[in-house]
């Protein structure tokens, strides 16, 4: 376990503590979080505690309507929560056609989803907690009754959207979210303090309700509303068929350990595909150029795949046993040469997640994911709500013939994963990296300088990351090094180093001590992340 406490590589060293750690991107949510702890809940009230509060303190990236998924060690067993959400009975193939696409539009009433946040949280609580949903969602409430001050990231990335909304989104059908998010004219500023009482009313009535408010109730009923005033196609009825779904985690064992992820439709299974095509390979060295190229090539690979193959297991024309299986990973590493090669080319849209671990003394742990999508998502808010609504749907395709293919009533190929590491039986702990397309990539990073390279929690995430984007392009962040940079271009791959654009992901990580308990925790310096301890 010398990859706790490694301080190879970084001046920024691991948090660490016993009772209880909460990581995530936000300092008021992670404290939320260990609040939560304090009062006798237990990690997985933790990390409902914390999801609410993101949904209030970080909505450029998350928000009550939009998708989740989780990882949860309880009892030493690992249990998966698979909370997306279907495309609504009416969004038919012929519907969007109809409504003047060729492909379904990123923002506005066509791409929205079912939303399967309140359901997680109230499954989670249902199952595991120890508290009252109500109880777990106070802190949450308390921030948007009260208000909060922004933080220097979340200001730079509401900025953003702001302008991206105020040039794209004119319709009326956008008035909401500017009434919610724009209140004065303009995003608000880093520093400045911001209140969303609607939000507050919704989160209140969500957990006095177990979230059957949502789905069934009132709320349904304004959401049905504001979809057939702005000619959406989500229902009412969608909602109150929907139900979350508790699924068997994926894996694949690397070089001892056990790397966990949530099934198809989620893109996890990516992850596992590049770890088992570059354990193929037998090298992984620190800064070594001939590593990093197998590396980028056994991604390109197992992406390629991903992205032809994965949406609900039932459309897969490949089962995941065999794109996981060592003879279908030896078969694609065989295909990696000396130079860089070109695999199906795809572009890759930017994401807008959040990721939050959560650790308790009881020995349980818990990884969980949540997004809008893209940033705010749709950009459809639910008038007087708080309630952002995603544009998963988005992601569908309206080829007959492609597997993810749109459908009433099934969910999409779906880029939110939360991660899970152990061994030999035992938990190590739950890591994540948000951010679309990346999230794979970084899962794959984290495991690989863990693993191989034996940095500790913070180190694994402070280094420097690549990201493959398309063909031979792979972007770089600045940190990365020069000469191995030099090296690669040399090989045939085009490296591009890019500014912090957050497109290089956002993680956490807490990994436990099987002898003592000791947890110790990693979070980005690449948001406003922290590490709340107990």
């Amino acid at each position: 376990m010398d990859y706790l406490y490694n301080p190879y590589s970084t001046i920024r060293h691991s948090a660490f503590a016993k009772r209880g750690m909460v990581a995530t991107s936000q300092p008021l949510a992670a404290q939320a979080g260990i609040e939560i702890m304090q009062r006798g809940g237990n990690a997985i009230d933790a990390a409902i505690a914390t999801a609410a509060t993101l949904t209030v303190v970080e909505p450029t990236s998350n928000g009550i309507g939009g998708d989740a998924f989780a990882l949860v060690w309880v009892k030493d067993k690992l249990h998966g929560l698979n909370a997306s959400g279907p495309a609504p009975e009416a969004l038919t193939v012929e519907a969007v056609k109809e409504a003047g696409h060729d492909k379904i539009p990123t923002y506005g009433v066509v791409p929205i989803t079912v939303p399967g946040v309140p359901a997680a949280w109230a499954e989670l609580s249902r199952k595991f907690g120890k508290l009252t949903l109500l109880e777990a969602l106070e802190p949450a409430i308390r921030y948007a009754e009260e208000g909060y001050p922004l933080t220097p990231i979340l200001g730079k990335y509401w900025d953003i959207a702001y302008n991206k909304f105020k040039n794209n989104c004119t319709g009326e059908e956008f008035a909401a979210w500017f009434e919610t998010f724009a209140t004065d004219g303009r995003a608000p500023k880093t520093g400045e303090m911001w209140r969303s009482p609607g939000h507050a009313t919704t989160l209140r009535s969500i957990g006095e309700t177990d979230a059957q408010s949502f789905y069934c109730g009132h709320l349904a009923d304004e959401i049905d509303a504001s979809m057939r005033q702005y000619g959406g196609f989500l229902r009412k009825s969608d909602l109150e068929k929907y139900k979350v779904e508790w699924v068997e985690p994926i894996s694949t064992n690397y070089k001892g350990y056990d790397v966990w992820e949530i099934p198809p439709n989620g893109q996890g299974m990516i992850t596992l595909m590049a770890l088992n095509i570059f354990s193929e390979m037998n090298r992984a060295i620190p800064n070594d150029t001939q590593s990093l190229h197998e590396q980028i090539e056994a991604m390109k690979l197992a992406f390629t795949d991903g992205k032809a193959f994965i949406t609900e297991e039932v459309d897969m024309p490949i089962a995941v046993r065999d794109l996981l299986s060592k003879e279908y990973a030896k078969k694609r590493a065989a295909e990696i040469e000396e130079r860089a090669n070109v695999p199906e080319p795809f572009e890759l849209p930017k994401g807008g997640t959040v990721y939050l671990a959560t650790a308790d003394d009881e020995g349980n742990m818990v990884s969980f994911i949540q997004s809008n999508y893209m940033g705010f998502g749709s950009g459809v808010v639910v008038p007087g709500t708080g309630i952002a609504l995603q544009n998963r749907a988005v992601d569908f395709s309206l080829d007959a013939e492609h597997p993810n293919v749109l459908k009433p009533g099934k969910r999409s190929y779906n880029t939110i994963i939360p991660g899970f590491l152990s061994k030999e039986g035992q938990a190590v702990g739950p890591f994540g990296i948000m951010g679309g397309f990346m999230q794979p990539q970084g899962h794959f990073q984290v495991i690989i300088n863990t693993i191989d390279y034996e940095l500790n929690p913070q180190a694994t995430l402070d280094a420097p990351r690549w990201q493959w984007v398309k063909e031979n392009i792979v972007h770089v962040e600045p940190g990365f090094p020069n000469h191995l940079a030099q090296a690669l271009t040399r090989l045939g791959h085009q490296i591009v180093p890019t500014l912090d654009n957050g497109s290089f992901g956002r993680g956490q990580i807490i990994w436990r001590n099987p002898d003592t308990g000791v947890l110790a925790g990693g979070t980005e310096a690449r948001t406003d992340g922290t590490i709340a301890v107990w």
